[in-house]
């Protein structure tokens, strides 16, 4: 028995020192992005498809092996047992340099549920986090219940219909119906709607304006969905969504682009955006030295095989799609590393100067109002000083007050 216990020890030692390499290797991994070489688009996408950790599993070692990268001394307190993965996990989106090593120390030795009081009581609760995960049918989860059939076998009771989870589904959870649902949800017998095999638990928070819009769609559609089942209106306002978006990102529309018309070199044409959709099938085409195609969905753009500044034309076949990860690592085996990293610090640093002259534009706006300028004489001489490289606030307000009198001199008004 002592032998056993002190090799279990040891074991523990050892793997926590395991783990510790393993968020250095992770970290190292992720800050030169190898994984994109590798046909990912992303650290998590590689933690989860090339070496097989669960998604929470990779989630959390990624969170855990960022914040050690910058905070070297949590590989030396998982390294040691002082912290565990779950507590690093915690404690990464509120470290600072400032107050780094006073959380470390807090939280040493301390268990998961203790850490989560500690950085409640320092930052208050967290939001509940979004979750989305496959559930079987009710009638797996709750013995000697069928669909469609009441509790009680005469069929006086609750039936199982979409919207409505069985009392004892609930209760072993620790909720009530009324906590899925803004508001009770009423009975909704004889509903014909078809149950799906495959369903699906979606938990979220949301700010109360989500909810007012949600409830409002509820009475909205209170004659076609007469319960004001969060699942139907969700899937009805997400076909809405859909619709919206294809026609903004494909140019679904039916309309035909006028022959002849100028067409910029990088503008691409609604019929080429759906076709390149359909053919890549909604998905990224980068394949790896071994052939792994990219299993990314989200961030897509359309990419030109040969880059426009070398005659690449926005055709079918000059056209696919690359998820943002691998959009840019084609650019930088085409273009450089260096020539791409020094683009996107000027694209960074343009993209901060029209913000700044963003918000100056509207304390010009108000500043005009208050002079007593018209409402569009205003707009459009702030929108003019917006466009001035590099200037103060009071650089532009005179610019524009300059614009306004030389309109004014132009229509023959004295001002």
């Amino acid at each position: 028995d002592a032998i056993l216990l002190r090799d279990l020890a040891a074991l523990v030692a050892r793997d926590r020192f395991t783990t510790a390499r393993l968020l250095a290797h992770i970290a190292e991994v992720d800050a030169r992005r190898l994984f994109v070489a590798a046909g990912c688009a992303s650290m998590h996408a590689y933690c989860v498809e090339e070496l097989r950790l669960s998604e929470d599993a990779a989630f959390r070692r990624i969170r855990a092996a960022r914040a050690a990268r910058q905070f070297p001394a949590l590989f030396t307190a998982v390294a040691e047992g002082r912290l565990h993965l779950a507590a690093v996990s915690l404690l990464a989106p509120h470290l600072t340099a400032e107050n780094a090593a006073e959380l470390i120390e807090a939280s040493t030795h301390r268990r998961k549920s203790e850490v989560e009081e500690i950085l409640a009581r320092r930052f208050g609760s967290a939001e509940m986090p979004a979750i989305v995960r496959a559930v079987p049918a009710l009638s797996q989860l709750v013995p000697g219940r069928v669909e469609g059939q009441s509790s009680n076998g005469d069929g006086s009771g609750d039936s199982l219909v979409p919207g409505r989870v069985g009392d004892e589904f609930l209760n072993g959870a620790g909720l009530s119906e009324g906590q899925l649902v803004p508001g009770r949800v009423e009975d909704t017998q004889g509903s014909s709607v078809p149950r799906s095999q495959e369903r699906y638990v979606l938990q979220l928070g949301m700010e109360k304006s989500t909810h007012d819009k949600l409830r409002y769609a509820q009475a909205l559609l209170s004659h076609a969905v007469p319960s004001g089942d969060v699942a139907q209106v969700l899937d009805r306002a997400l076909d809405a969504l859909i619709l919206q978006l294809e026609k903004r990102k494909l140019g679904s529309t039916t309309r035909v682009r006028r022959k002849g018309g100028p067409v910029e070199k990088r503008c691409i044409p609604s019929h080429v955006r759906r076709a390149v959709w359909e053919r890549d099938q909604g998905r990224c085409t980068f394949l790896s030295a071994n052939g792994k195609r990219c299993t990314a969905r989200r961030f897509l753009e359309f990419d030109h095989i040969d880059p426009v500044v070398r005659g690449g034309e926005a055709t079918v076949d000059g056209m696919r799609l690359r998820c943002r990860a691998h959009n840019q690592y084609e650019a930088e085996r085409v273009f450089g590393a260096g020539f791409m990293r020094r683009k996107r610090e000027e694209a960074r640093i343009e993209a901060e100067r029209r913000g700044r002259a963003k918000e100056q534009t509207q304390d010009i706006l108000a500043g005009l109002r208050n002079l007593g300028c018209r409402p569009d004489e205003a707009r459009r001489a702030a929108e003019y000083s917006e466009a001035l490289p590099g200037v103060t606030l009071e650089e532009r307000m005179r610019a524009a007050l300059r614009f306004l009198g030389e309109r004014s001199v132009q229509r023959g008004r004295v001002t």
